[in-house]
């Protein structure tokens, strides 16, 4: 194990370095956000020479945003997993709930990076949060167009109110979990959101 201070000389694969400049990247970030966090700190960490991560990462906005595409793509990627295992309407908003708890409970999860950035202010940054915000929530806008009939503007809405809902019960749970263990939570909150999507029949004409 590679202890702070130390520097490797064992040369490894450029993806497995890369790897391993990112899981240490994503450590000081979150413990120190990213004006405080330097690269002196991440090469510590991973064991490396400052030289070996800068031919990885040229500056450290661009460890910042590998590490918020990998977050992203992330919780695309289980928001997407959870919507397809299942054709019930009701289970995919429950398995989408699910999603935002399981990314913020993993601990190895960037979840910060994503939910709480301190850099959001850097176009770059900004970008990514919004664009994932709109892919996530097209994703759920299916399954909400589907069961209510509403259009694709309104079903959009809708589903980035739902997702928001999740994402923030989901960190406010993290905070004080003691009082509610995670599958309870979930079924809380996806039972809110399901309630208020039923409340469309699929009759709902268009809004004026």
């Amino acid at each position: 194990m590679t202890v702070a201070g130390d520097r490797s000389t064992t040369r490894l694969p450029r993806q497995e370095r890369r790897a391993q400049l990112l899981n240490a990247a994503r450590e000081v970030f979150v413990a120190q956000g990213y004006h405080v966090a330097g690269m002196d700190d991440i090469a510590d960490l991973a064991g490396v020479t400052k030289p070996v991560l800068y031919q990885h990462f040229p500056s450290k906005l661009d460890l910042y945003l590998a590490l918020l595409d990998e977050g992203i793509g992330a919780l695309l990627a289980t928001l997407q997993s959870a919507i397809s295992a299942t054709n019930d309407n009701r289970e995919r908003v429950e398995a989408a709930v699910g999603a935002y708890f399981e990314f913020v409970d993993n601990p190895g999860s960037p979840y910060r990076l994503v939910f709480e950035s301190d850099l959001t202010h850097e176009p770059a940054v900004r970008d990514r949060v919004e664009a994932a915000d709109a892919a996530c929530a097209s994703l759920l806008s299916r399954v909400i167009a589907a069961d209510t009939g509403l259009l694709d503007e309104e079903a959009q809405l809708l589903a980035a109110g739902l997702l928001g809902m999740a994402h923030v019960a989901a960190r406010r749970w993290l905070r004080d979990r003691d009082g509610v263990d995670r599958a309870t939570a979930i079924t809380l909150v996806s039972s809110l959101g399901w309630r208020g999507i039923r409340g469309f029949p699929r009759s709902h004409p268009p809004m004026p």
